[in-house]
């Protein structure tokens, strides 16, 4: 459906939006049409026992257009995420939605998009502290972020997916990391801390 349809597509938006489509757009299409097809690359694969061979089509690798290649790699980053990454500790998962003037402004500037989650981070960690009751020197969260830029329908909709240590590590009395639980905000919490 997208090999018969994408060009027609580019060729209607670009008249009708008065600017011609953004290069990494086309790109993201023509990536996603090559991908997995034998015609445009492959790795051969034989079986030194048995000699059997297997053709292995070349994938796009990218992760925003590309479903095979997109849940291949958060899999893979949601394995290196659990293995090697976040303790074993109670974690909240959240999403942060953002009003649309933000998204349409953080699309258009993303370096803005740090200084904004930090401000986010800055404000759940304070709450963590202070329902741990430590103060800001004391103790420390942590947090992992991915920034979505579209929605389910393609639209730019930028937000947060993040995951949250239920909790605050302060240093123990003999100097290691000791964690202690504190209940995250709820996500009608963390609207209103906003």
């Amino acid at each position: 459906m997208v090999e018969q349809h994408a060009a027609r597509f580019i060729a209607h938006t670009e008249p009708s939006t008065g600017a011609e489509l953004p290069r990494f757009i086309k790109d993201e299409f023509e990536a996603f049409l090559e991908c997995g097809i034998l015609a445009h690359g492959f790795l051969r694969l034989r079986c030194g026992e048995c000699g059997h061979d297997k053709l292995l089509a070349f994938s796009c690798k990218r992760r925003r257009f590309c479903p095979s290649c997109g849940a291949r790699r958060m899999s893979q980053t949601a394995a290196h995420l659990v293995d090697r990454v976040i303790p074993h500790v109670p974690v909240r998962q959240s999403v942060l939605s953002l009003p649309i003037p933000l998204r349409v402004l953080l699309a258009a500037r993303p370096e803005l998009v740090t200084p904004v989650l930090q401000v986010v981070l800055r404000v759940v960690t304070r709450h963590l502290l202070d329902a741990a009751g430590l103060n800001a020197d004391e103790g420390q969260g942590g947090a992992v972020t991915l920034i979505q830029r579209f929605g389910s329908a393609a639209n730019l909709n930028i937000h947060l997916h993040w995951l949250v240590l239920d909790g605050v590590y302060r240093r123990g009395d003999d100097g290691s990391p000791a964690f202690i639980e504190a209940a995250s905000p709820t996500d009608d919490e963390l609207h209103a801390l906003l």
